[in-house]
């Protein structure tokens, strides 16, 4: 079973700022998340109920929605950044 894969419009914006090289990784990554979505972490805290996946020292969080067959990218980011508050 195959899920949809969005992207949160701000995640998009975070994912334009990361370098070329390791921007084409996160994608790939991305895109494997329509096929096994619960592959991810599930986060603690704050981020309860959301997933990661790490690619590098880049982390995707990323809410699995089971009702839609959904796949939500929330944030794309650096490690050091990706959890803390905007």
């Amino acid at each position: 079973m195959s899920y949809s894969v969005r992207i949160k419009q701000s995640a998009t914006k975070e994912l334009a700022r990361i370098p070329h090289r390791d921007r084409i990784r996160i994608v790939r990554a991305i895109d494997r998340l329509g096929e096994h979505p619960l592959t991810g972490r599930i986060l603690k805290g704050e981020y309860q109920g959301l997933r990661r996946v790490r690619v590098g020292n880049y982390r995707i969080v990323y809410e699995v929605i089971q009702s839609a067959l959904t796949v939500l990218v929330v944030r794309v980011g650096h490690r050091r950044e990706v959890y803390r508050r905007r």
